[in-house]
């Protein structure tokens, strides 16, 4: 798991020097083989492709969008990656092989969510499962949004994509859809139509364009984001049946990207926003100081992976730079001295090694049906004494320093994590670098939010829904559709802030119990000059406390993004919890205690800030917490379990916590939006054809 790219802030107040937030604070295996005629002509030439990768970029040049894991010409052995979990072993694979391997194995909703023995199952087989290295573009640009390299997924299989599944037509129908969907990526300023997509496509399989090309609308695969061209098509509401009326929860990016993709499909729509400004857990905040001014990220802030990341596809169609985060990362011991680097690559490898260990340990627990899960922290301690793995004092501040990394990955201590399924998501990571967005992430969220329907400060109470459709009251006021799309964090949903009649089903609520919705704080201090040097973009600090590992462990240089001299510190695990209740001058002591620490010696002197704002990210009474992880007795089931409407249609669910793929990403909760919109579409084309008969439902609103 990445974290929400990060969604590692809250909303923050500010005032000169230091500040702490307030919650309520409004300002701003094999190749593809046809045994059928090849649907592309024999004179039809691929499209050349222009990934999503090939951005302008500062610094470094960005890969192409192979999914194989990332190598790095710097010189340095082994550079760390430093929100990832681990490295990757042997046995694992690169996220391609993993879309391919477990895309459509997904459980139904009658299946047990404790059937651990199936999971673990599912993780082995999509390890052992290789892909060819000579596919085409096309196929691979198709793997890297999420399409399994010969089969169906569950949604196109749902669409009735083709007549009969398997079979010639199939293997037709996925050449045409994997060409449709690369003659897009190849330019994603332009709208797409139907008309273009036939043009190198036989006579014979135009109706497998035609059923390409609807379902790749609908469930905005082509023809999204933000471009000209696509901004004007999804404000402008098809001609022909009129759609109903949907009230969106939320101007988080689920919402925010579920809102246009429903207007585009013909729906009226409006969006309920508790907060006084669009985002939700994406905010950028803008700090200054005589002639010093920087953008602060206090949500989401990079962007783990550009390969196939829709939010590249933004990046692209806005003309936003990215900017490669940089693999070098250099630790520093609690007395500023830097540490030691061949005990530093002993300590990294040893810690993959524990990781590695438990990987075969849950391995062994499949084989003998076994399902018992225990934290993942008492599992790795429990073999770093039998392999008396960092016995040494600087060797255990290093194994600290990385598990707190670990920590901050998942949002939460290790010692709520399940040994099982913490990192079910791993093999669907997105490829590529990760970067940042000069100016911050907010510049997608104004984007995405401009003219739409938006009523701010209004904080959702009930939702009642029936078989007439759904009431909606916020700030004592009634809304009124036909169907409602939820966006809340899963904080929210945890805290039984907003009240559901009928209550939600059993089911659900037990999978918003057992998943986790975790912590992770941030103090951002704006300097007047940058002394730390521009060369790097990440640093760590290590703690002598183990309780406090998290504390400030790592640091982001946003110098080179952000227009200003600006530092930004993380706060991870148990330390971010400790965080919330200290003063906001206390936090910003200690973290120029640790820069003087490190940088004085050196002969560098520390300025003092000129501004600062720490975040308080769990007392936000719109998220209660950062974003989303496995919790123990939890599997990736539940994410599935979240993400079911309820009410026969009624209500719906979406954000990261409702994506099984890809949770606590920003692309995760944009995605989600897009698979709402197409799920809410279906439902209300279902209720159309189904008019004259009577819908049974738990309750009328009337």
């Amino acid at each position: 798991m990445e974290p929400m790219e990060s969604l590692a802030g809250a909303d923050a107040s500010d005032t000169p020097n230091t500040t702490s937030d307030n919650p309520n604070n409004t300002s701003g295996d094999d190749n593809t083989s046809l045994e059928t005629t090849n649907p592309l002509p024999p004179t039809a030439t691929p499209p050349l492709i222009q990934p999503e990768s090939a951005l302008q970029t500062t610094g470094e040049s960005v890969e192409l969008p192979v999914p194989a894991p990332i190598h790095t010409d710097s010189g340095i052995p082994a550079p760390r990656k430093r929100r990832r979990r681990k490295k990757q072993f042997p046995e694992m694979i690169s996220s391609a092989d993993a879309v391919n391997g477990l895309r459509i194995v997904r459980h139904k909703s009658g299946e047990d969510v404790n059937g651990y023995e199936d999971e673990i199952e599912n993780l082995t087989v999509r390890r052992r499962r290789r892909v060819s290295s000579d596919l085409d573009v096309e196929t691979l640009i198709a793997i890297s949004v999420g399409f399994p390299i010969d089969s169906l997924t569950e949604e196109e299989i749902e669409a009735n994509v083709v007549k009969t599944i398997g079979g010639s037509e199939q293997s037709n129908y996925i050449v045409v859809r994997n060409h449709i969907l690369a003659l897009w990526r190849s330019n994603v300023d332009v709208w797409l139509t139907r008309e273009h997509a036939l043009e190198s496509i036989r006579a014979e399989h135009t109706h497998l364009v035609d059923s390409a090309y609807s379902f790749l609308l609908q469930h905005g695969y082509i023809n999204f984001g933000l471009s000209a061209a696509v901004k004007a098509a999804k404000l402008r509401p098809p001609e022909g049946d009129v759609r109903g009326d949907v009230i969106v929860i939320g101007a988080g990016l689920s919402g925010l990207v579920a809102a246009r993709q429903l207007i585009f499909l013909g729906f009226k729509v409006v969006v309920l926003e508790g907060r006084a400004r669009p985002g939700g857990r994406v905010r950028t905040k803008k700090m200054s100081g005589g002639d010093c001014v920087a953008a602060a990220d206090l949500g989401g802030s990079v962007l783990t992976g550009i390969n196939g990341n829709p939010l590249g596809v933004l990046a692209r169609q806005l003309g936003f730079p990215l900017h490669k985060v940089r693999d070098i990362c250099p630790l520093y011991l609690p007395n500023g001295n830097t540490v030691n680097p061949e005990i530093d690559s002993k300590v990294e490898v040893l810690f993959n090694k524990l990781l590695d260990r438990v990987c075969k340990l849950r391995q062994s627990m499949m084989e003998e049906a076994k399902s018992i899960d225990v934290p993942l922290g008492t599992a790795l301690e429990a073999f770093r004494h039998v392999y008396k793995v960092a016995e040494d004092p600087q060797e255990k501040m290093l194994l600290d320093w990385h598990l707190a990394n670990l920590e901050y990955a998942n949002a939460t201590l290790m010692s709520n994590l399940s040994m099982v399924f913490w990192d079910q998501d791993d093999p669907f990571e997105m490829g590529g670098d990760h970067c940042f967005i000069p100016g911050g992430n907010d510049r997608f969220i104004q984007a995405l939010a401009e003219d739409l329907p938006i009523f701010y400060n209004q904080t959702v109470e009930t939702v009642k829904y029936g078989s007439d459709g759904a009431l909606v009251r916020a700030n004592g006021k009634d809304y009124r559709a036909d169907m409602v799309l939820c966006t809340v964090p899963l904080g929210v949903l945890k805290k039984c802030s907003i009240e559901f009649i009928p209550d939600l089903p059993q089911r659900k609520k037990d999978a918003i119990e057992r998943l986790g919705f975790g912590l992770l704080n941030k103090v951002a201090i704006l300097f007047p000059y940058d002394f730390w040097g521009g060369e790097i973009d990440t640093f760590g600090h290590l703690s002598d406390k183990t309780s406090m590992r998290g504390e400030f462990f790592l640091f982001y240089s946003y110098s080179s993004v952000s227009g200003g001299p600006l530092l930004v510190a993380l706060v991870a695990g148990e330390a971010a919890i400790e965080f919330e209740q200290m003063p906001p001058v206390e936090s910003v002591n200690k973290v120029m205690e640790i820069l003087k620490g490190i940088f004085n010696p050196k002969g560098i002197a520390v300025p003092e800030p000129i501004q600062a704002i720490c975040t308080r990210w769990g007392q936000d009474k719109f998220s209660y917490g950062s974003y989303s992880y496995v919790g123990i007795g939890a599997s990736g089931i539940d994410y599935d379990i979240l993400a079911e409407s309820i009410g026969n249609g009624r209500v719906f669910f979406a954000g990261e916590a409702t994506n099984k793929l890809y949770p606590a990403t920003m692309h995760g909760a944009f995605l989600s939006g897009l698979r709402e919109a197409a799920n809410m579409l279906r439902m209300d084309n279902r209720r159309k054809s189904k008019s004259n008969k009577p819908v049974s439902v738990q309750e009328s609103l009337t």
